[in-house]
């Protein structure tokens, strides 16, 4: 009888599993592995994070720690263990210029920067070590919005890829040992209609079975490659015709064990390759001139979004496509794509997947929120920021959204269809990078900190 009920009892826990994620009751994770944590996704929920926090006082900030440098490069996660990355300028003035603006003015800063990667102590934020990966003069300009590590690492567990774009790909052990690095060329993004300016390239690599993948979309060559991870031999280079773009590549698997799909988001199309063998499978044009958010999945659609007008498009895209995938002119949805929306798209934010809804962020401030399954618009909100707006993608944990703003304040919203904004916290400096959620703890990237949210 005791081994009936044990029977039971497991295969009631089953059910519940497949119900959905237990509301503040499932364990936390320790890794956040990647940008924006498992498949981009941004979500960890049983973190028990606090509402609110005071980076003045210390209350429910276990720890904050100088970085050196300069990036945009959000924190990453694994066992106990963080991971980030930083340029080191030799000119103790270089900045950046958050806010909302429109010039495509290249940074001035050329002189001799150390790209560098910091291993951190996840309970303390001591340095456990740190690598210099490159040292010289930049190969290329940035954008003075930018910095000359935009590019998030990642991490498998045995290996830690950093993408320093025109400066190269490199994998460390995780006791800091260089393992191998890989020179893909100079990458010149800018700018699809001015070619002259360069902004840097912010494309985070991404790691798929034993497979590194990075894409690269240039005013010159533009490539998807794939790099075995203990080695860095190429495994497959998938060139394209397309425009400049930021976003970093997703690898949808299909929860009934289909075959997994490559999507990258780019100007000319949206593609869907065989992340194996880096065979295109499928396209869908209408996309903006400028894309940078990452595509994100859940529940059987993929959600990918561009903010540059006109376009401005949000796609809900239908795994298992073949060919082009583009609806006629006068259709919004096809076969393969559920739904879509014109002038919503977000510009630098990556749309959120929670709970049913997609969280669709602005720089300007512009929250909303979509059905997933139909895409009917469920609310429109403006969150009132100071005025510098918005580049970091939103993430969520136990029913709420965090939203961390370029002013420096991190909205923390109540998911679900009615908005409320339940606390705003200032962290004293501007926030260009998306947080990392692991242990019960909102890891941060500033300007100048790494800190983290949460009890001591």
């Amino acid at each position: 009888m005791p081994a009936l009920r044990s029977g039971i009892v497991a295969i009631a826990i089953c059910l519940l599993a497949l119900r959905g994620p237990a509301r503040l009751a499932s364990a936390p994770s320790v890794n956040w592995p990647g940008f924006r944590g498992p498949s981009a996704a941004g979500v960890a929920d049983g973190q028990q994070l606090p509402e609110t926090w005071d980076v003045a006082s210390g209350r429910n900030i276990a720890w904050k720690v100088e970085i050196p440098g300069l990036a945009h490069s959000s924190p990453i996660v694994w066992g106990d263990r963080i991971f980030v990355t930083s340029a080191i300028s030799s000119r103790a003035d270089a900045t950046f210029k958050p806010g909302l603006y429109g010039e495509g003015t290249a940074s001035e800063d050329r002189t001799p920067q150390k790209w560098s990667v910091f291993s951190l102590d996840r309970k303390t934020g001591s340095t456990v070590w740190q690598r210099t990966a490159y040292e010289g003069v930049p190969r290329e300009k940035r954008h003075i919005k930018a910095t000359y590590a935009n590019a998030t690492p990642v991490t498998d567990g045995r290996y830690v890829v950093t993408f320093f774009g025109s400066q190269g790909l490199y994998a460390f052990d995780m006791d800091g040992t260089q393992v191998w690095k890989k020179d893909l060329g100079v990458l010149n993004t800018g700018a699809y209609d001015l070619p002259e300016y360069e902004w840097g390239t912010a494309s985070s690599p991404i790691i798929y079975k034993d497979l590194v993948i990075v894409q690269c979309d240039t005013q010159n060559e533009s490539f998807v490659l794939a790099a075995d991870i203990k080695t860095g031999r190429t495994v497959w280079k998938t060139v394209r015709k397309e425009l400049p773009a930021w976003g970093t590549p997703t690898v949808y698997v299909s929860p009934r064990g289909g075959s997994a799909e490559l999507v990258t988001n780019a100007s000319n199309f949206v593609r869907g390759y065989d992340p194996d063998t880096g065979e295109e499978r499928w396209r869908l044009g209408r996309s903006s001139k400028i894309t940078a958010p990452t595509p994100v999945f859940a529940e059987g659609l993929i959600i990918v979004a561009s903010g540059r007008a006109p376009e401005r498009p949000i796609f809900a895209i239908r795994p298992g496509g073949h060919g082009d995938i583009t609806p006629a002119a006068e259709n919004d949805s096809s076969d393969f794509l559920a739904w879509s929306k014109t002038g919503r798209g977000s510009y630098m934010p990556t749309p959120l997947i929670y709970r049913g809804l997609v969280y669709v962020l602005g720089n300007s401030g512009l929250l909303d929120a979509y059905e997933l399954r139909t895409g009917r618009e469920i609310y429109r909100q403006r969150l009132e920021h100071q005025g510098s707006g918005f580049s970091a993608s939103p993430v969520a944990a136990d029913d709420r959204i965090y939203l961390p703003s370029e002013d420096g304040d991190i909205f923390v919203v109540r998911s679900g269809p009615a908005f409320k904004l339940l606390a705003t916290n200032p962290m004293g400096e501007p926030l260009m990078a998306t947080p990392a959620l692991a242990d019960r703890h909102m890891y941060v990237r500033g300007s100048k900190h790494v800190f983290a949210v949460g009890s001591r």
